[in-house]
């Protein structure tokens, strides 16, 4: 009887996910499709269909004999040195010599780089990242060595939403994109259970029943990679692509170009010979979720009524255009239902949430905490050398010992008996830039002056532009408002922060504005945090207009709030929502008081400010 870590589980065998396995598959036949973003909730078998897929692939011919294309998988927390290559320690360490000793992403030249919980992938692995998927090469200059080798792969990533987004950049470079959810279908989940049992009881015997079924589809891969130059690509097609990809108003034209290649590959797959409408829609539902969707807020996938229109839009002026054939001469379509035309589970549509709206045009400022941290690796605040790209080398090593630099300098003194022999003075230690998530705390006045003066959209705009900002830093987000005479905490700390949207749009309004009791709040919420979390520093974001704080008594309780706060050592911004030709100015005195940054709302998203602000 066989093992799992020797018997993996075969492709054919996945209940459902048809579109999962026919994105893949069509990567496969068109590698210059630039691979597939999978994005779904957690126990959905995302990792086990990428697994399977990868031994179907084609052989890879090197120049010498053939073999199996490699799947190789970067874990999120892999080194630099790991990912592009490092100096071969062993050949430096026995005679001196500077010789290089590629990395992953040699290895996974002509084959699948696979990346799980890819929206976790440190910043400066995400670069790389994208210098090789725009080069297909790879490029090394450190440490005295230059090399420089080809990397040209299928990148392959699985991702929850609700751990956070992607970088746009890095979204942009999968060409395909699939949401993958559990079925709610009693009798598929039953089959789903059946075969992971059989599968546990027996992986060798369960994959004899599946091999030839594997088979036949790796075969079909081959073909239709074969077909691929011969498929026609007419202008009636090649308009219809245009024209939608315009109509979703995506960016730039790897959209145009990744739907053009998807749906000739799709033609390839189901043994036609040129690329019909419905190639094109697979192509599109595949291609675009992903590049329309412009924020981390907006509800990914297509809407199928807004592609009908532009797929008949299309139509329209391509037999305007003169482009398109007599029906009666036009081939019949495919049929689209089953895996070999796309069937099978569809994206997820929507059109929006009903807040982007709010949101400013322009990005907001960054907002940092002051100081240097070590906490979680993030996008907001600097950090210690715990994470982050080796910029260079130092004599001091309380951080730890740079192990190449110190290899280095030992051997330009040269071996000595065919051996590196290292002295003090040879020690080198690393020097890192990088920066840290944090706790953003918003603190948010949804009071009845600002209701009344119609501020609570601009404010509610202000936020979630914050709170976009924090999503894409993987932050912590909470959202605290305070009304009448309480502050409700109506977001506990959280990494997924579209829930905060949602409640911001049904925030209640009115009465006065208990800032000291918000303030109050917020030291709780850090003090809760700095429990589970010792080391993730906190920024404090105060929005208020200061009209209905009430007496005296209140103004000063605010002060003193504000002021223990100040002593947890948190950062700050108050951001002043009042607008007239008379101000309070109680946002200053709050803003001194917390010893942070005073902003006003417009500068949140002013273009002109949009480098790193310090809170003072």
């Amino acid at each position: 009887m066989g093992s799992q870590a020797e018997v993996g589980y075969p492709f054919s065998a996945v209940v459902g996910h048809d579109r999962l396995r026919l994105a893949l598959i069509l990567c496969a036949v068109h590698p210059g499709i630039g691979g597939v973003l999978v994005r779904g909730e957690k126990g959905t078998a995302k990792s086990t269909v990428v697994r399977a897929f990868a031994s179907l692939l084609p052989p890879v011919d090197d120049g010498d004999e053939p073999r199996a294309a490699r799947m190789v998988e970067l874990p999120v927390g892999a080194t630099e040195d790991r990912v592009i290559g490092s100096l071969d320690l062993e050949k430096m360490l026995l005679g001196g010599e500077h010789a290089f000793r590629p990395g992953l992403l040699a290895a996974a030249h002509h084959g699948v780089l696979y990346v799980d919980e890819v929206n976790l992938l440190h910043d400066h692995l995400v670069d790389v990242l994208l210098d090789a998927a725009a080069m297909g090469r790879v490029h090394v200059e450190r440490d005295g060595v230059s090399h420089s080798h080809p990397a040209r792969f299928l990148l392959v990533g699985t991702m929850n939403p609700e751990e956070g987004e992607l970088r746009p950049q890095l979204l942009d470079r999968f060409g395909l994109t699939v949401d993958v959810s559990a079925s709610r279908d009693v009798d598929v989940r039953m089959e789903v259970i059946r075969r992971r049992l059989d599968y546990e009881r027996d992986p060798a015997a369960f994959a004899a029943r599946f091999a030839d079924e594997d088979a036949e589809i790796a075969r079909r891969i081959v073909q239709a990679r074969a077909a691929l130059d011969s498929i026609k690509l007419d202008d009636t097609e090649l308009r219809r692509i245009a024209a939608l990809c315009a109509a979703f108003d995506v960016d730039g034209m790897r959209a145009d170009l990744v739907v053009a290649r998807a749906a000739t590959a799709h033609a390839a797959w189901r043994g036609a010979d040129a690329v019909t409408a419905d190639d094109v829609r697979v192509g599109a539902e595949l291609a675009l979720p992903h590049r329309r969707r412009r924020d981390p807020f907006d509800e990914p996938g297509l809407d199928q009524q807004q592609l009908d229109d532009a797929m008949n839009a299309a139509e329209d002026e391509a037999r305007a255009a003169g482009d398109t054939p007599d029906p009666e001469d036009a081939p019949p379509e495919p049929d689209p239902s089953g895996p070999d035309g796309g069937g099978g589970e569809k994206p997820h549509s929507g059109s929006g949430n009903g807040v982007a709206s709010y949101a400013p045009a322009s990005r907001p400022r960054r907002l940092e905490v002051p100081g240097v941290g070590s906490g979680a690796p993030g996008r907001r605040s600097r950090a210690q050398a715990g994470h982050g790209r080796i910029i260079s080398s130092t004599k001091d090593t309380r951080d730890g010992v740079h192990v190449l630099a110190t290899i280095t300098e030992a051997a330009r003194r040269g071996p000595r008996r065919g051996r590196l022999a290292f002295a003090p003075s040879d020690l080198r230690g690393a020097v890192k830039e990088g920066r840290e998530a944090n706790l953003v705390i918003f603190v948010v006045d949804a009071s009845g002056s600002m209701a009344a003066r119609d501020r609570l959209a601009a404010v509610t705009g202000a936020v979630v532009a914050l709170l976009r900002d924090a999503y894409q830093r993987r932050d912590k987000v909470a959202v605290i408002t305070v009304r009448g005479h309480e502050a409700t905490l109506v977001l506990p700390p959280t990494s997924s922060v579209d829930i905060a949207v949602r409640r911001l749009t049904n925030l209640r309004t009115g009465g006065k504005t208990p800032l000291a009791e918000g303030f109050l709040r917020a030291r709780q919420v850090v003090l809760a945090e700095r429990v589970r979390d010792p080391n993730r520093r906190a920024l404090v974001v105060a929005l208020t207009d200061g009209r209905a704080t009430g007496s005296q008594d209140a103004v000063h309780r605010a002060k003193v709030a504000a002021g223990l706060l100040a002593r947890m050592d948190v950062g700050s911004v108050v951001v002043d929502c009042e607008r007239g030709m008379v101000r309070l100015g109680l946002a200053v005195d709050l803003a001194r008081a917390l010893g942070g940054e005073y902003l006003r709302l417009a500068e949140l998203s002013a273009d002109s400010v949009a480098g790193a602000v310090r809170a003072a």
